[in-house]
């Protein structure tokens, strides 16, 4: 009831939203038991997840389960795992090359993951970008 209470609330959960794409069948099932609205109803006009996931099967199940319209970019380009994966040859934090690689996301779908989302959900950075003329 959060949302109800405070419709302009929003929450953006870091990384790929730690268990919640794992879970959200039991998130759902929840939901149902409790006699809540469907989540894409009752939570997901208010909770985003960013990307800041370090490897490829994250942020394949990311995208596979939370809808594109709901998953920010993110990157921790100097973060907490700054080595090279020795299974890919490349650096674990390198966020935005899972986002290239995986089939789940057409080109509109990445534009909204980049840019597009990001301007939605923060009305202000938009403007303010409108006003740089970006």
């Amino acid at each position: 009831d959060l949302f109800k209470d405070f419709p302009a609330l929003r929450f953006v959960i870091p990384h790929g939203g730690g268990a919640a794409p794992y879970h959200w069948g039991r998130y759902r099932g929840l939901a149902q038991e409790m006699k809540k609205p469907l989540l894409r109803d009752h939570l997901l006009k208010n909770v985003y997840f960013d990307t800041c996931v370090y490897h490829q099967p994250g942020i394949d199940l990311l995208t596979k389960v939370i809808p594109v319209d709901n998953i920010l970019f993110a990157s921790e380009m100097i973060g907490a795992v700054k080595g090279i994966d020795p299974e890919t040859g490349f650096n674990f934090d390198d966020t935005k090359r899972y986002i290239e690689a995986t089939q789940n996301l057409s080109p509109e779908d990445r534009h909204k993951v980049y840019e597009g989302n990001a301007r939605r959900v923060y009305p202000r950075l938009d403007a303010a970008l409108k006003a740089q003329g970006r």
